[in-house]
This record gives C-alpha cells, sequence and structure tokens, in this order.
C-alpha cells in the first residue's frame, strides 16, 4: 500500500467498522495481519475479549460461575478450560446457555473499544456469525477456505485430531450461512499474494462507492 493511500485512509472522516468471519482453521489471522500492517487497521478478536471477560473478576467470570456453580473455578481461582470445553462442544444446550451469557458482554465491550479507536479502520474477527444491532457493522467478510484444507491446518498447527476437527467445525455455521450475511468473499485457498489482491480490491471499491 503506498503512502498516499495510508494518508487517505487516515485522513477519512468516518470510521469503517469491519467484521470478519469464517470458520475456525479458515486462516483469519491472515487477512488480519495484512489489515493490520498494510492498511493500519484496529483488530479487535472476539474469543479474546471474551477470554479478558472470564478472567476472575470480570463480568463473565461472574456470570458464568453464577450459573453453573463453582464446580467450573479450579484450585488456581480461574475458570477450568478442560471442563469450559467439554460444555461447548458437548451437550448444545450447554453451549447455547455460555454464548447467551457471553456473548452480549463480548459485544458490548466491541463495540466500545471500535468507538474508540483511532484508526479509520476497526476490524472485529470473530468465528461466530456477526450479530449487528443498528447496523453496527459497515461491511462484513467472509474468509473462505476448503474445509479439509482447514483441517490439515488445524491438525498442523494446533495438534487437534482430525476426529476433534470436525466436531468443531459441525458445531458452527454453514457455509451457506456465513455467505449470506457477508458483504465480501475473501478466497483464502491461495498464496498470500493472492489474499493481498483480494483485500486491495475489497478495501478500495468501498472506497470509491463514496467519492
Amino acid at each position: 500500500m503506498t503512502g498516499e493511500r495510508r494518508k487517505a485512509m487516515a485522513d477519512r472522516k468516518e470510521k469503517r467498522i469491519i467484521a470478519l468471519t469464517g470458520g475456525v482453521g479458515s486462516g483469519k489471522s491472515r487477512i488480519l495481519e495484512l489489515l493490520a500492517r498494510e492498511y493500519r487497521a484496529d483488530v479487535i478478536q472476539t474469543d479474546l475479549v471474551a477470554r479478558k471477560l472470564q478472567e476472575p473478576g470480570n463480568p463473565g467470570f461472574q456470570a458464568l460461575t453464577q450459573s453453573f456453580g463453582p464446580e467450573i473455578v479450579g484450585e488456581d481461582g480461574h475458570l477450568r478450560k478442560d471442563v469450559l470445553t467439554a460444555m461447548v462442544f458437548g451437550k448444545e444446550e450447554d453451549r447455547k446457555r455460555i454464548d447467551s451469557l457471553i456473548h452480549p458482554l463480548v459485544w458490548e465491550q466491541v463495540k466500545k473499544w471500535a468507538g474508540e479507536s483511532d484508526s479509520p479502520v476497526a476490524v472485529v474477527e470473530s468465528a461466530v456469525l456477526p450479530e449487528n444491532p443498528g447496523d453496527f457493522f459497515d461491511e462484513v467478510w467472509y474468509v473462505y477456505t476448503l474445509k479439509e484444507r482447514r483441517i490439515r491446518r488445524l491438525v498442523e498447527s494446533r495438534g487437534y485430531s482430525e476426529e476433534r476437527c470436525r466436531k468443531m467445525m459441525e458445531g458452527q455455521a454453514l457455509e451457506e450461512e456465513f455467505r449470506r450475511c457477508a458483504t465480501c468473499v475473501i478466497d483464502n485457498n491461495g498464496s498470500v499474494e493472492d489474499v493481498r489482491r483480494q483485500v486491495d480490491a475489497a478495501i478500495n471499491r468501498e472506497e470509491k462507492s463514496e467519492t
């Protein structure tokens, strides 16, 4: 990205808020790195926000312990990750219950941080189809990657079994659902250069539509 284009984006008076979504293992981090490095975007990752909210003394911790009881707290005073993971990828009833407690808190924090960002572009990354109360997001980008490629990536980078990967994917939205909510699809099956061209086109397509 040229210095002139960076300056043009910095001079924008209105902030642009992009939701970046896609299934587990789709490679959303690659897109986030490009946006942060080449477009100076502020990146907000909802899983990190949720993790912070679930630390002792924070609202998410309090909500979960009040709902599920002290047995989900370990000897160190923190939530037991093994228990929560089993709940999320076990009973659908437990997963929905956790989501109903944590998601509203996460999106409340996300809206606050994105609104306070000094960057002309704020990117909110979430594997969950983004809620958009009051048209909070200007755009929704869906990162598409073939399922077998996603599984291979998770096995190699995280050491997950293929069975675990497929189970995780079964608990997420279908591709048709992601595409239905998307205003832009980034095909992440090719090279870094190919992805960079798509991101650049998506950024500039919106800028041209405003002129």
